[in-house]
């Protein structure tokens, strides 16, 4: 089944379909009638991914466990980093709260956005 750019993705075949087109266009240089197309393949694809596969937003401390998990680092570096070795582990075990010099540090050193650090989560009594 051939998909054809005129409307939003609303099926899963049209999705798989719209996935199947953008394959051999994917690379197609900008400004050109692929390129046109695949742009646009993309824009409608990401929408419905987006509408039917929604990512959840995670909250501090997964965000943190995530981006730690990608760099390979223990709780003793998170430690290093925020400046209380102790401290990392409550943190992480949420018996304790970010402070804002920690959130600061978070952010700048792992590349996590302040405005996800400053969410609330729950700690654990």
């Amino acid at each position: 089944m051939t998909f054809a750019v005129k409307k939003p993705i609303t099926t899963e075949a049209e999705y798989q379909s719209a996935l199947q087109e953008l394959e051999p266009i994917f690379d197609a240089s900008p400004n050109t009638p692929e390129g046109h197309k695949a742009e646009l393949l993309s824009i409608l694809i990401e929408a419905y991914e987006d509408k039917q596969y929604p990512i959840p937003e995670s909250d501090p401390i997964e965000a943190i466990k995530f981006r730690m998990d990608q760099m390979n680092m223990k709780s003793k570096d998170l430690g290093e980093i925020i400046g209380f070795k102790e401290r990392a582990s409550e943190i992480l075990n949420r018996k304790r709260k970010l402070t804002l010099p920690m959130i600061r540090k978070i952010s700048s050193k792992l590349n996590i956005p302040t405005a996800v650090l400053v969410k609330e989560y729950q700690i654990i009594k």
